[in-house]
C-alpha cells in the first residue's frame, strides 16, 4: 500500500508539473524524476496537494549527497523564453549548488538557494534558434559535480515565451552553447590534410632513424673486411 501511494503521488506530481508548463503555452513531453545517485534511501520525491488556496508543490528530499531533479521535457520553437519557479529550502548544504530551476545543458540555470530559505522566485532567460529545440527542464537540488543534501520545495513552475530579455537577469543562448559542446576536428580541410602529411612525414623519419643504425653497422663491417683482405 505504501509503495502504491508513493507511485500515485509521483504521478500526480508529474501531472501538476505538466499542467504548470501548459499554463505557459509550451508543448510538454513526459516528466520524470532523476538523480546522479539512484541507490535506495538517497533521495525521496513527493507531491503536496493544493491547500487553502495555495498551489501544489513538488518536494525533493536528499538524505545523502546527490544531484536530484524532477525533469520535464519541452519542445520549444524559435525565440526567447522565461523559465521560472518559486522554491524554498531547508538544511541544504551551504558550500555546493543548492535548489535551482535549470535546463540540463552546460550550466543553464537560475541562481541557487542554500541553507534555510523562504519562498523565492528563481528564473533565467533562454534564446532558442530558428530551428527550435527540445530541452529538459529540471527542478533541481544539487548540480554536476556539486552533490548536496537537504530539502527543496518547488511551485509555480512556468515557461513563458517573451519578446526579449530585460537588461538585467541570467541570459543564455542555447544555439551558442550547443556549438561550443560540438566535438570533432576543428579547422579547414587544408589544415587537416597538412596535419596528416606532417604526421606521415614524422613517421617516415622515425622508421628511417630506426633503420639507419643496422645499415651503418653493415657498412662498417664491409670496410673492416676490405682492410683485412
Amino acid at each position: 500500500m505504501r509503495n502504491g501511494a508513493s507511485s500515485a503521488r509521483l504521478r500526480w506530481a508529474a501531472a501538476v508539473f505538466v499542467l504548470a508548463i501548459w499554463a505557459g503555452a509550451v508543448p510538454a513531453r513526459a516528466s520524470r524524476n532523476a538523480a546522479w545517485l539512484l541507490s535506495a534511501g538517497t533521495t525521496e520525491y513527493g507531491w503536496i496537494a493544493p491547500y487553502h488556496g495555495e498551489p501544489a508543490e513538488v518536494r525533493i528530499f536528499s538524505h545523502k549527497d546527490n544531484d536530484a531533479r524532477w525533469v520535464q521535457g519541452l519542445s520549444l520553437g524559435p525565440g526567447w523564453y522565461h523559465f521560472s519557479a518559486e522554491a524554498r529550502t531547508r538544511k541544504v548544504l551551504p558550500f555546493f549548488t543548492g535548489a535551482t530551476i535549470s535546463v540540463l545543458e552546460d550550466s543553464i540555470m537560475s541562481q541557487d538557494l542554500r541553507g534555510d530559505t523562504d519562498w523565492t522566485q528563481l528564473g533565467f532567460y533562454l534564446r532558442v534558434g530558428k530551428r527550435g529545440a527540445d530541452v529538459d527542464l529540471a527542478l533541481r537540488l544539487g548540480g554536476y559535480m556539486n552533490l548536496t543534501r537537504g530539502q527543496a520545495w518547488f511551485r509555480h513552475a512556468r515557461v513563458i515565451k517573451i519578446g526579449g530579455p530585460p537588461e538585467a537577469g541570467r541570459v543564455f543562448d542555447l544555439d551558442a552553447i550547443r556549438k561550443t559542446e560540438t566535438t570533432g576536428p576543428i579547422g579547414h580541410l587544408w589544415t587537416l590534410v597538412a596535419t596528416f602529411l606532417a604526421l606521415g612525414f614524422a613517421t617516415l623519419i622515425g622508421w628511417r632513424m630506426m633503420a639507419e643504425p643496422p645499415v651503418q653497422r653493415r657498412r662498417a663491417e664491409r670496410i673492416r673486411r676490405r682492410k683485412r683482405a
